[in-house]
């Protein structure tokens, strides 16, 4: 890893040597490889001052990006496959468990608990969808897990992206003593990440689409049990083998099921919708 140009060495050497003194063993270790990684990638790139300006320029315009609305530096990550990559290092074997994905730079908490039932749409445009889903660990039912729920809208957009939005297409439910917890929303639609910034350069300058297929997130958790995050895609769509985030798991491809005319939980009367019918694992920690 180390180069061996002896001066190039040197300077890596010298580097890793600074850190001697740090406290945390851990700490330490990830500062001295990622000295040598970063070292070792600007020899074999030969990376000239020009270049690296532009990477320095590049990183300081992801920072400038982010607010409490939008993480460029996570979106960076999600195109670049490290966010998966990191997803993988932790997570090697499912064992059981449903499958997790990225988190993704629009997961705003905290989410209002709503009841089983609720429209998490609250009226926004789209093809009706009802969910039922149920939430097991060692494939018996967990009850009182909180579950978090987000997605964008027909448009391709979360509320967060819009100025003025009140909190919508997303919420928090709580399951229920059999596992379960329902909602309204609508069907996904396939979507463009924020392609306006840094992140949307890069995949232009690379002829990269910046579309991801659709999907709806969930986030669940409860104590004792590893917190799951993980996406559920609609079978089907054209963006499944081409997902800008790379984030597409087999498991995580279901199908929409049509459901009957029926009643939602407000008691407004729904017309012929889909129904998403899913059950999710849950690890308990070791």
């Amino acid at each position: 890893m180390i180069s061996s140009n002896p001066v190039l060495a040197a300077i890596t050497e010298q580097v890793i040597a600074s850190f001697a003194e740090t406290e945390n063993p851990r700490l330490r270790e990830v500062l001295e490889s990622l000295v040598k990684h970063l070292h070792a990638f600007a020899e074999d790139t030969q990376l000239s001052f020009d270049e690296w300006m532009v990477g320095i320029q590049f990183l300081s315009r992801v920072g400038q990006m982010c607010d409490d609305k939008r993480q460029e530096f996570i979106l960076l990550s999600d195109t670049l496959g490290l966010s998966m990559f990191v997803d993988a290092v932790n997570h090697p074997d499912a064992d059981g468990a449903t499958e997790t994905t990225v988190l993704g730079p629009f997961y705003v908490p905290p989410l209002a608990e709503s009841a089983h039932g609720s429209d998490i749409a609250k009226g926004t445009p789209g093809v009706p969808m009802y969910a039922e889903c149920q939430v097991l660990a060692d494939g018996l039912p967990l009850s009182d897990a909180w579950v978090d729920v987000w997605q964008s809208d027909d448009d391709g957009y979360y509320d967060v992206q819009k100025p003025g939005q009140i909190e919508n297409l997303r919420a928090r439910f709580r399951t229920d003593a059999d596992g379960r917890f329902t909602f309204w929303s609508i069907v996904p639609t396939f979507y463009p990440i924020p392609d306006d910034g840094p992140v949307g350069d890069m995949l232009k300058a690379t002829s990269r689409h910046p579309y991801r297929p659709a999907h709806i997130h969930f986030m669940i958790g409860k104590d004792g049990f590893e917190t799951l995050v993980t996406h559920l895609f609609i079978d089907g769509d054209k963006y499944l083998t081409s997902d800008a985030v790379f984030g597409v798991k087999k498991s995580l491809i279901i199908s929409l099921a049509d459901g009957e005319p029926r009643t939602r939980g407000s008691g407004d009367h729904v017309p012929a919708h889909k129904r998403l019918v899913h059950s999710f694992g849950l690890r308990k920690v070791d």
